[in-house]
């Protein structure tokens, strides 16, 4: 059974940084994409960042470029989301999903929810003013 678990959220100050992981199990994290998402009270799903395996790719929203650093541990199935100089606007539940790299364009549309098949429960992040 593919699952996926994300774990890291926290309170933290405005200004601060967390470590987001994100377990796979029942599937090889080498040639799959794997990507982060947030959903803030009242807000729709954004797309946050993805690390696509199977060709070496990342891509971030600009909303986080430059904050947030996506990274893979393949031996440990765990993809990391660090996020540095967190801000109030920060706050949300997020979440990590498995990718349809099989899916053509993929890395087109890495932040729409759609190309993506599996999803983890998520983890709360509150960023403090």
């Amino acid at each position: 059974e593919v699952q996926l678990q994300a774990s890291g959220g926290g309170l933290v100050q405005a200004g601060g940084s967390l470590r987001l992981s994100c377990a796979g199990s029942g599937f090889t994290f080498d040639d799959t994409a794997i990507g982060w998402f947030r959903r803030a009270p009242g807000q729709e799903r954004e797309g946050v960042s993805c690390i696509n395996n199977s060709d070496g790719t990342t891509f971030y929203a600009d909303s986080v470029k430059g904050r947030f650093t996506i990274s893979s541990d393949n031996a440990k199935n765990t993809v990391y989301l660090q996020m540095n100089s967190l801000k109030p606007e920060d706050t949300a539940v997020y979440y990590c999903a498995r990718g349809r790299t099989g899916t053509k364009w993929f890395n087109s549309y890495w932040s729409v929810p759609i190309m993506y098949s599996t999803w983890g429960q998520g983890t709360l992040v509150t960023v403090s003013s």
